[in-house]
């Protein structure tokens, strides 16, 4: 509906401003812009229902079809960010909990604090200026060098996998050299969530009667830790971790944009700035589900690990 009142004529946008008033008449009809909003949302609707999110004016193809192509890449990058995230950030939240007002809680809260205050596009630029600018240990912006551009046959769409698939450990090389920089800056966004919450949980379970009382018995601090105050947060974090990762998938526009990432995130600007409402509408649709998709997961998990839910 916004898309629709919104002072942007889609018909010029689809046969350009030089058209004939009988070429503006015959796509306006075509499109059913003469039907009323509500007529056009439930139209919308049911084409969507059945998959079909329109055609692209940008790109002149299925939506869905682009959505396919651009996708994989956001998810690549999303994985391994929160991959990162998780593997940091769990770690360091329980080691932050246990040594409680020491330097190192101290040095875990401020490294938090900064991820979650810089702006994501700031660390970027200040990281490809220092990783990739000044001292070269990364590649640039893109997903692979031009070299090895279509090289790879897709499978799953991703490149690291694909190309271990295919073989090509070359290609495989030169995609993680330009995928790690972005990944590891979505990572430490992701691990700045994950330890705090990760800490205030553990805080929580490490304050219980029983853990006193496991300490009481002689048990070895590893185990009080691990084994249980981490086992009764496990299904917090799910949700925790899933939250994240939906995060990165959605958030991660302004990181594809600085990087070059050929995503889903640039595909929505991109065609939001050609006035390409189809696209941004499909691809807004797109990771709204996943979200919902991740949460009910989260939920199903929840059962999994605490029977008492059921």
């Amino acid at each position: 509906m916004i898309g629709r009142v919104m002072p942007i004529d889609p018909v010029l946008a689809v046969i350009g401003e030089r058209a004939t008033q009988a070429q503006y008449d015959a796509v306006y009809l075509e499109m059913g812009l003469d039907k009323p909003l509500i007529v056009q949302f439930g139209i919308y609707v049911g084409d969507v229902i059945q998959g079909d999110f329109g055609r692209s004016i940008r790109t002149g193809q299925r939506v869905a079809e682009d959505i396919a192509r651009v996708f994989p890449a956001t998810l690549e990058l999303a994985t391994l960010g929160t991959l990162i995230g998780v593997f940091l950030g769990v770690p360091l939240g329980v080691i932050s909990a246990v040594r409680r007002g020491s330097w190192i809680d101290q040095l875990a809260r401020f490294v938090g604090l900064i991820g979650y205050s810089m702006p994501i596009f700031w660390l970027g630029l200040m990281g490809l200026l220092i990783f990739y600018g000044i001292l070269g240990v990364v590649a640039g912006p893109g997903r692979v060098d031009i070299f090895y551009d279509g090289i790879v046959e897709p499978v799953t769409g991703m490149l690291l996998i694909d190309s271990l698939i295919r073989g090509q450990f070359d290609v495989f090389q030169n995609a993680f050299s330009h995928i790690i920089l972005p990944a590891s800056l979505l990572g430490y966004f992701s691990l700045a969530y994950i330890s705090r919450m990760t800490r205030s949980f553990m805080l929580e379970q490490l304050s219980s009667e029983y853990v006193t009382t496991a300490r009481v018995k002689g048990l070895s601090e590893w185990k009080v830790v691990w084994r249980h105050a981490f086992r009764n947060i496990r299904i917090q974090l799910i949700t925790v971790i899933a939250l994240a990762y939906a995060n990165l998938l959605e958030g991660s526009v302004l990181t594809e944009i600085i990087f070059a990432w050929p995503g889903i995130g640039q595909y929505i600007t991109t065609s939001l700035l050609a006035n390409d409402m189809n696209s941004v509408l499909g691809g807004t649709i797109v990771i709204g589900t996943i979200f919902v998709a991740l949460n009910i997961f989260s939920d199903l998990l929840y059962r999994f690990f605490d029977p008492r839910s059921k």
